[in-house]
């Protein structure tokens, strides 16, 4: 009987496990935008991304996230290098560091101090990749640029085969929650009398809109506190059983305190120094609906399938910043077309209409 012989296939190995380095400088809302790169990046080269980010947000958004190993977190902002115990540690992990680094960064400042830290930890630039490499394009959605970054290679890596696929590219940010966090804000809802009772959030501040007494009042991003006076009047006519949480950070205080005083309804709370970004998060995941001008919190309302209505004024539109919902919910922005110069010139006539529209789409 004749011998069948198996041809021996000689098969490539494949290419090792890396962990990919993200540094990125940016407040909440552009470290939530970069989450589909990571998830990318985690896809093509096998481990958890490590993140160089400066404040102290990202710890906590990015915690219990798969695609996220490590966070390291500069939290002094213009000290000298010199002077800095913080970035020589930071120096120190870039040196360990033996993956690609993706340096999705494009303001000038920051981009200089990310070259000095990345020179004095000698990593070379072959394993070095920068968002302007791949030439920015002015109406591209920061997401888009994101998952189009997140495709380009070191040029130390290029020889080896770390593909992506379709299915590793989520357009939409994506963020974890765990039985803790949940457990966490269903006690807070209880401790505040919040717990049953549909939940409306709005969001009147952001970074720099505090000062709102100032008679310059030339913010683009602020919203007249009687404009959101009239809004909550509407929401409670609308849906009087619900309770309506103005939420914020402590400097945000005294312009929602204005707006409480104003609007003089008791379902009307306030929630500027109880709501950390975990617990934030999870509020937002049951919440029925939240109105904001363009702020961090809007971006984490739609990743957590939060119906929103967003008041976009001044130069920044949804062209690069609309938020997207990754479970179909209602994103509602205003101020667009045309684009208003200022979220004070949408009538709060038009807010009503925009959020009775998302309101009726919640089931």
């Amino acid at each position: 009987m004749r011998r069948l012989i198996q041809p021996i296939v000689s098969m490539a190995s494949s290419p090792p496990l890396l962990t990919p380095l993200l540094v990125r400088f940016g407040r909440l809302g552009d470290m939530l935008l970069q989450e589909p790169l990571l998830h990318l990046l985690h896809r093509r080269y096998g481990l958890p991304c490590t993140i160089l980010t400066r404040g102290g947000w990202t710890g906590e958004l990015y915690r219990s996230h798969p695609d996220v190993g490590a966070v390291w977190q500069l939290l002094g902002r213009n000290r000298l290098l010199a002077f800095s115990r913080e970035r020589w540690r930071a120096i120190a992990k870039l040196r360990a560091h033996d993956g690609p680094v993706y340096i999705s960064e494009d303001s000038r400042s920051s981009l200089k101090r990310i070259r000095w830290m990345l020179r004095f930890a000698g990593v070379p630039r072959e394993r070095c990749v920068f968002l302007r490499d791949i030439g920015l394009r002015e109406d591209e959605h920061w997401v888009d640029q994101a998952l189009r970054f997140g495709r380009t290679t070191p040029a130390a890596y290029r020889e080896a085969d770390y593909p992506w696929h379709d299915n590793d590219m989520h357009a939409a940010p994506r963020l974890y929650l765990d039985a803790g966090d949940r457990a966490d804000a269903d006690s807070w809802l209880r401790q505040r009398g919040l717990a049953d009772a549909p939940l409306v959030l709005l969001q009147a501040g952001n970074w720099h809109v505090h000062r709102w007494w100032e008679p310059r009042r030339s913010d683009p991003k602020f919203w007249p506190v009687e404009n959101w006076a009239q809004l909550l009047r509407a929401m409670h006519a609308t849906l009087p059983q619900a309770n309506l949480v103005l939420c914020g950070t402590p400097i945000e205080s005294a312009v929602c305190e204005a707006i409480t005083r104003a609007a003089n309804l008791a379902q009307v709370k306030l929630a500027t120094s109880d709501l950390p970004i975990r617990r934030l998060m999870a509020v937002l995941e049951r919440a029925h609906s939240m109105v904001s001008v363009d702020s961090g919190p809007a971006h984490l309302a739609a990743a957590m399938g939060c119906p929103l209505v967003l008041m976009y004024g001044g130069k920044y539109g949804p062209e690069k910043w609309n938020r997207r919902s990754p479970f179909g919910k209602p994103v509602i922005n205003l101020g667009v077309n045309p684009r208003a110069s200022s979220v004070a010139d949408i009538p709060p006539g038009v807010a009503v209409d925009a959020w009775r529209q998302v309101s009726s789409a919640v089931r």
